[in-house]
């Protein structure tokens, strides 16, 4: 057996091995998510707004999600505020790693969480609470970054969410 066929050979049988076990990964992370969140959504992105807090000392986004289906939580509508830090008003940006960012007309499965407080939501566990959805070129379904079919991942968020 050559060398390069060799190395082919074991590079075959180390993503056999971990391949399984990333996705039992994601799933768990998914699990976490589901049981975590107030309210799940699909949906697009409409509009985004940036926009300093009170003192000008930070700069927030609020995106508005026109809601295709409610994964967990009550129906409070067609339409989802969620408030993230980060954005850019005039000439000054900020951004906050690991933070989720949208764009308008973009295809998304959020993980929200409420905050009691002013009763916005946010994104929950940053960038992890957020999907984008997009259609796979080959299939014409809705899949996600990782060729999950998105009706998949919905019956098994479902799932989770029912569980006890």
């Amino acid at each position: 057996m050559t060398d390069s066929i060799r190395v082919l050979f074991l590079m075959l049988i180390f993503l056999g091995f971990h391949l399984p076990s990333y996705a039992q990964e994601e799933l768990s992370e998914i699990k976490k998510l589901s049981k975590s969140a107030d309210v799940i959504v699909s949906g697009k992105v409409t509009e985004k707004k940036s926009s300093w807090n009170e003192n000008k000392t930070r700069i927030y986004t609020k995106t508005t999600l026109q809601v295709d289906e409610y994964l967990k939580g009550k129906d409070n509508g067609n339409f989802v505020e969620v408030l993230s830090p980060g954005g850019e008003v005039d000439d000054v940006g900020e951004l906050y790693t690991h933070m989720p960012t949208f764009e308008v007309n973009e295809e998304v499965l959020v993980f929200l969480k409420k905050d009691m407080k002013n009763k916005e939501y946010s994104v929950l566990n940053g960038e992890e609470g957020k999907i984008k959805v997009v259609n796979d070129t080959k299939t014409k379904e809705k899949v996600t970054g990782s060729k999950l079919r998105i009706e998949d991942l919905k019956a098994q968020i479902k799932r989770f969410v029912e569980e006890k």
